[in-house]
């Protein structure tokens, strides 16, 4: 348990830095062209989910929505953590990513009502929604849990044959 809450605070603490960074440094709507045609730092706020879903519907609604689904979604986490933790690290790992960026971007909801989406990926004039720290560590912790889950049911496909010959 030690791991997955040093990786949370790690996860979080680079996503609170990276978006502060961004608040001091940036104006609403300002971008900066890191790679041409490929990706800036782009200063967006997003009050939706993903992709902005949800963007209009009522502020008071919103929060209470996205502040209640990230409390559910950390017990959950944890909950999970609990119980497939002890069979694989590579849980434990992507249950803090999920968990830490589910974190991240809770503590943007409440201390500012959106979230701060920054990275701006593109190729050229066709851009992927803008997106944050948090969002890349809940999608690799995604990715990677499902690749665990994957590799858990090849070997254990594997054990089952080898018993029967």
């Amino acid at each position: 348990m030690l791991r997955f809450f040093v990786i949370i605070l790690l996860v979080v603490g680079f996503d609170q830095a990276s978006k502060l960074w961004i608040l001091q440094n940036f104006e609403l709507y300002d971008s900066t062209v890191i790679i041409p045609g490929l990706f800036n730092l782009t200063f967006l706020r997003n009050t939706g989910a993903a992709f902005g879903m949800f963007a209009g519907h009522p502020s008071w609604w919103r929060q209470l929505f996205f502040i209640g689904v990230a409390v559910v979604a950390l017990v959950v986490i944890l909950v999970f953590q609990r119980k497939l933790g002890r069979q694989n690290s590579l849980y434990t790992i992507s249950l803090a990513f999920i968990g830490g960026g589910a974190v991240g971007n809770l503590i943007d909801r409440i201390r500012y009502g959106s979230v701060v989406d920054f990275l701006d990926v593109y190729i050229g004039r066709h851009h992927w929604p803008a997106f944050n720290v948090a969002d890349s560590a809940i999608t690799v912790g995604v990715c990677l849990f499902l690749l665990t889950q994957f590799q858990e049911e090849r070997q254990a496909k594997r054990e089952k044959a080898s018993l029967k010959e």
